[in-house]
């Protein structure tokens, strides 16, 4: 106070000629305006000490984040529910399935279309010996195609042509001495039943039946040969068959049957690409729906929670009118929009959170969870530090910084103890059927209430733990603010007599330059009225000139009394 006294007593003594009164008049409510917003700023921190409206803001954010976090795994883990219990996978391996990847095992699972026939198949190339499958389908299914020499040769045909010569051959397969006639005709496939069966592409594309239908297509089971050359040529391909088997008659057959052979190989991998872009474009639109979805709920939360603010400020209001609840509601929608920004940033980690989830299952849920935990606590040690470095508590007592800095970590472990606490409680309830009923796009219901009861109880502790720190502090930091507002507020006061003492010197200022201004008129008017009296003097004397002696004595009167009236007229002038 002294102090302010002093420099009060200096503006006094200001030399007003010296300042520009306006520049500093506007200065000092300049000064003014910021001394009052601090002293508002100080009067609201007072009323945050020792308040938990900063944790519950903590907590309500985790949650918050918990539940986005939630949509985007349940939609997730729903999604992989419709697709067979199997993971986001659009990949044309995973719907496609090739020759090259069907010889390594790797089957198409998605293309449910035809996936458990591939494993079939698969099991059947690894598994099954040719001479086994051979009897038990391919053998069976010639007859479908050619009857053989024997029951020919009972119905009447004595000779059938030969394939590979063109010539007839005999259909009695047995000599005169009960030995087997080598010359006797028998079914031939030109493409070996054995060399088709070890065809990945068609173990892969066709079934028992179908890879049977191959090997006796008449494509491939053309006619009759020799049993001689039957047996020369036996399972042999092409390049192991004995240049003499090799005649024109061979090679034309040949290339039929390779033809035919080439076809069903395109056949049943066109059918297998189409039926993989079919379950591929379901997939992808599954998941589309179920982002969509997930997008859509997200948005919706970020609105209900906006209006649910609101809603709580309507409460907390002493005016509870359907009119102010009408405005809060609408506030709400305007702070929802206002805020798109940041809530389609929200929506974008709910869909990736969704496409996660589809993509690698469930685990996504528990990293994203563990990663709130420790951005949480990051986010504490982060705090902690800048308080630390703040140069506002350079001079804060160190016992102060300590308590303050353990109400930090408080925050930052009720938090990361709401994730944990909410997982306890929903593995508990889980136990208990009537809590695993799911719920669309929000998950079970041991999963919600773990959340929301996990949250509470860990926000609870938080706020007994941060209430007992500031029992310890909250007084002497209330004791420090309310110095600093009398401080502050003392500084208000002298800015204030500064301004006084401004806008009273502006007044003497404004006084003096008046006073001055009307004197100047009064002696210019003095002046003005001298010379016009004067000029009239003139004027007369020329006038009355030839008259003078007519009129001498009278007009010495008259000039003797105008003299002396125009000399009172300067007197008063002069005193004026």
């Amino acid at each position: 106070m002294n102090d302010n006294k002093n420099e009060l007593e200096k503006w006094a003594e200001i030399d007003c000629d010296a300042f520009d009164f306006d520049e500093l008049e506007n200065k000092l409510e300049s000064e003014l305006e910021e001394q009052m917003a601090d002293l508002e700023e100080l009067e609201l921190d007072e009323k945050r000490i020792g308040s938990p409206d900063a944790l519950g803001e903590t907590v309500m954010n985790v949650v918050w984040e918990q539940f986005i976090n939630q949509v985007g795994v349940v939609a997730g883990e729903d999604f992989v529910k419709k697709n067979r219990n199997l993971n986001l996978d659009l990949r044309d391996s995973a719907h496609i399935q090739t020759a090259e990847n069907f010889e390594k095992g790797n089957i198409a699972d998605h293309n449910y279309i035809s996936k458990e026939q591939l494993e079939k198949n698969y099991d059947r190339y690894k598994n099954k010996p040719h001479g086994v499958y051979r009897k038990e389908k391919v053998d069976p299914g010639m007859n479908a195609t050619l009857k053989r020499a024997g029951i020919l040769h009972n119905e009447g045909v004595e000779t059938v042509t030969d394939i590979y010569t063109g010539r007839q051959i005999p259909t009695q397969t047995k000599l005169e001495d009960g030995s087997n006639n080598p010359k006797a005709a028998q079914r031939e496939h030109v493409k070996p039943s054995a060399e088709v069966y070890k065809n990945p592409t068609l173990q892969m594309a066709y079934d028992d039946d179908g890879l049977a239908k191959v090997i006796n297509d008449p494509e491939n089971l053309q006619g009759y040969t020799t049993a001689e050359r039957n047996n020369r040529k036996s399972d042999n391909s092409a390049d192991e068959m004995e240049d003499r088997d090799k005649n024109r008659h061979w090679e034309k057959a040949n290339e039929r049957a390779e033809e035919h052979i080439k076809n069903k190989e395109e056949e049943g991998k066109a059918r297998l690409k189409e039926e993989g872009r079919k379950t591929q474009k379901e997939e992808a639109l599954k998941i589309g729906g179920e982002a969509l979805k997930s997008v859509v709920m997200g948005l919706l939360a970020s609105l209900i929670k906006d209006i649910i603010r609101k809603l709580i400020a309507w409460f907390r209001s002493g005016n509870r009118k359907l009119a102010t609840f009408i405005d809060s509601v609408k506030e709400a929608i305007k702070s929802f929009i206002s805020n798109m920004k940041e809530h389609l940033l929200n929506a974008g980690n709910t869909l990736g959170t969704t496409i996660a989830t589809a993509i690698f299952g469930p685990v996504i849920g528990m990293i994203k969870k563990a990663w709130i935990f420790f951005k949480q606590g990051y986010k504490s040690v982060k705090d902690a530090i800048r308080f630390l470095k703040n140069p506002a508590n350079k001079n804060m007592p160190f016992s102060l910084k300590m308590m303050e800095v353990g109400k930090i970590v408080i925050v930052g472990l009720t938090a990361g103890g709401a994730i944990v606490l909410s997982e306890v409680i929903e593995k508990g309830l889980m136990t208990i059927p009537a809590f695993a009923f799911e719920i669309p796009l929000l998950g079970s219901l041991a999963n919600i209430i773990g959340m929301f009861l996990g949250a509470l109880v860990s926000g609870l502790i938080g706020a007994l733990a941060l209430n007992l720190i500031d029992r310890m502090i909250s007084k002497k930091l209330k004791r420090i603010n309310e110095n600093q507002q009398i401080d502050k507020r003392n500084d208000i006061i002298a800015t204030q007599d500064k301004l006084i003492k401004v806008v009273e010197a502006k007044v003497e200022v404004t006084k003096e330059e008046t006073a001055n201004s009307i004197k100047e008129r009064h002696e210019n008017a003095a002046e003005s009225i001298k010379s016009s009296i004067e000029r009239i003097k003139k004027n007369s004397e020329e006038i009355n000139k030839p008259f003078a002696e007519n009129v001498e004595i009278v007009e010495e009167d008259i000039v003797s009394e105008n003299e002396g009236s125009i000399n009172k007229i300067f007197s008063d002038l002069n005193d004026m």
